[in-house]
């Protein structure tokens, strides 16, 4: 990844980052060859640590980023599957955010910051017409590049976003981490049931009773309908991580149930789904 300095080369790295890539920030080209024979050496022990990677070089590099073509050059001889990613945005876009970080532009030494972009961009012109992907950030927000960067990487938009299902009991305290509560309470309670009491909501039998209700039914349907509808509008927003938790009595039986239906349709809708039940455990 390459661009222009306050184009937004740090925010894009932060996707790639959630996005389980291994991430660096301003390496000078020279020493992207010889890390590149070390992800293949962390490689051959069988790690996937180091499959997905993403560079940043860029002009803070001096002189030294004039090498940076050979560098890619190399990567691309030698079978590395390598693609560039150029960012760029507006002149008047870029003294605006350099105005409202009150950062110095890497090349500004005593001239003005007009002279510093004009100078950039000479010697970027090169590397921008070898690019791969470009992205002008002028007119995007965090979501925007977010939305933008998942579009030309990844084969599934829905990858970029991790849900995770939780239950709880209301008796423990309700979830703070939640982004989304569901109260569950209104079902029937398997806890009544001699049976089922010392059961969990991952017990069939516990399940079975908790959707023998008509109502269960029409509560799991349509929070199916919200969930569905919600998820493409997270993903939008830019979100990386949301959390939906179900809350019951104790957190055992009808929040477990709720939870482990919602994710498996959550999966099956194309999501990353984990599942956590906090209080099933308790006594």
């Amino acid at each position: 990844m390459t661009g222009m300095s306050g184009s937004g080369k740090s925010g894009a790295l932060n996707v790639l980052e959630d996005n389980g890539y291994y991430c660096i920030d301003n390496i000078p080209p020279q020493l992207i060859p010889k890390f590149a024979e070390i992800a293949r050496d962390v490689a051959a022990t069988g790690s996937a640590a180091m499959n997905k990677i993403a560079i940043v070089t860029d002009i803070r590099g001096g002189a030294l980023f004039s090498d940076i073509k050979n560098s890619i050059d190399f990567l691309k001889d030698s079978g590395i599957d390598t693609k560039i990613m150029f960012l760029d945005a507006a002149d008047d876009v870029i003294i605006r955010r350099y105005k409202e970080t009150r950062r110095r532009h890497p090349l500004e030494s005593g001239g003005t910051i007009e002279t510093a972009i004009n100078r950039e961009r000479g010697i970027l012109n090169d590397i921008r017409e070898y690019a791969d992907f470009y992205i002008d950030t002028s007119e995007l927000n965090v979501a925007g590049l977010k939305e933008t960067v998942n579009a030309l990487l990844l084969k599934n938009p829905t990858e970029s976003m991790t849900v995770k299902v939780t239950s709880f009991g209301f008796k423990y305290g309700i979830s703070v981490e939640a982004d989304v509560v569901f109260d569950v309470r209104c079902l029937p309670n398997p806890f009544y049931i001699p049976e089922l009491k010392h059961k969990t909501g991952l017990d069939e039998s516990v399940r079975d009773y908790v959707m023998k209700s008509d109502n269960s039914y029409k509560l799991l349907d349509k929070l199916t309908d919200l969930i569905k509808f919600m998820l493409p509008l997270y993903l939008k927003e830019g979100k990386s991580s949301l959390i939906i938790a179900f809350g019951c009595t104790g957190g055992k039986h009808r929040s477990v149930t709720f939870a482990e239906l919602l994710s498996k349709f959550i999966i099956d809708e194309g999501y990353h789904c984990m599942t956590v039940h906090r209080d099933i455990e308790r006594k």
